[in-house]
């Protein structure tokens, strides 16, 4: 079978490595690089031996898959161009900064019976496969998600640019419909949220807490999942995972401890996760599979975000409106 002929639009500090892991990858032949900033695309198009394009309209016909890694506000308007001539896309999370946005992209893909994967890459970290296979009943969720601030994300707040990382995990995890959504942030640097928290409910019992920032000198991706007789911690960055579970103490007496804590560290296969989910597009591409990561996961991922976002921007403007007014006595 022929390789795959494959592209990427936007090689910033993200798509760059998009373009690496192509090139190396078996099954696919990186076509070229397309960016606005000439220098970007020559410089990874000489590091990644392809050609580099100014403009993303001239590889349309010249792949048969591509990745978006454009700023999110032009994620709709470079991923339909390309749905609509026929190629297949991965588009980076979040999908788009619109749901009505997301919702064309979906339906493209699916009129024109393309491969739609949405860039949620923690989905591809050896931590969270292997997470599945120790979950039950997940009665409490905590995500903390933070960082230093990154000058280059500026078109989206610390909700859609973080926390929707791990509202895609929790939606998959959980299983259960959504009932209530509390959230708030405040700006610290840019003019939208730098710090967020939300609080998750669902229909079965279970409840989410995450906590976002970029703003925190000390980077750190952890969740933290306690279910009866359990308590799994998961480090994104170490791709690692230790399980805390209950112990019954054989021979206990009565007046003893009847069990105890046991902490078992499970061993993992690490792998870079973007080049894992990047072999599953292609995979995916190639056999006709549905990813792992659908159009429809990045929709409800984006729809969850919107709501904390919606749920901020009230509050912040509550907060300005009775604090400009003076604090009443």
């Amino acid at each position: 079978m022929a390789d795959l002929r494959v592209g990427v639009v936007g090689v910033g500090a993200l798509g760059q490595h998009h373009a690496r892991c192509y090139s190396e990858l078996e099954g696919c032949e990186l076509v070229g690089v397309a960016d606005i900033d000439r220098r970007a695309a020559t410089r990874v198009a000489a590091q990644c031996n392809c050609q580099a394009f100014f403009d993303g309209g001239l590889l349309l016909d010249r792949v048969d898959a591509v990745s978006v890694v454009v700023p999110t506000s032009a994620h709709y308007e470079v991923a339909s161009v390309f749905l609509q001539h026929g190629v297949h896309v991965l588009v980076e999370k979040p999908i788009t900064s619109d749901l009505a946005e997301a919702r064309k992209l979906i339906e493209m893909a699916q009129e024109h019976n393309l491969i739609l994967q949405v860039g949620h890459i923690e989905r591809f970290n050896a931590a969270v496969v292997r997470l599945n296979e120790v979950l039950t009943r997940p009665g409490f969720i905590e995500c903390h998600r933070l960082g230093p601030y990154d000058p280059r994300v500026r078109d989206v707040g610390a909700v859609l640019d973080l926390m929707i990382h791990d509202i895609d995990i929790i939606l998959q995890i959980v299983k259960s419909p959504l009932t209530s959504i509390e959230a708030t942030g405040v700006p610290i640097i840019s003019r939208r949220e730098d710090i967020a928290n939300a609080r998750l409910k669902f229909e079965s019992g279970c409840i989410a807490n995450l906590t976002v920032s970029r703003v925190t000198p000390t980077k750190l991706r952890k969740i933290r999942i306690f279910q009866p007789d359990t308590y799994i911690s998961l480090d994104y960055q170490k791709q690692s995972m230790e399980i805390y579970h209950r112990e019954e103490i054989p021979n206990a007496r009565p007046d003893e401890p009847q069990a105890q804590i046991v902490r078992k560290r499970i061993r993992l296969k690490r792998e870079e996760p973007l080049r894992a989910e990047l072999r599953h597009f292609i995979d995916c591409v190639r056999e006709g599979q549905t990813p792992r990561v659908t159009g429809e996961h990045g929709h409800d991922a984006l729809q969850v975000a919107v709501t904390i976002t919606e749920q901020i921007q009230s509050n912040l403007a509550r907060l300005n409106s009775y604090f400009g007014h003076g604090n009443p006595t």
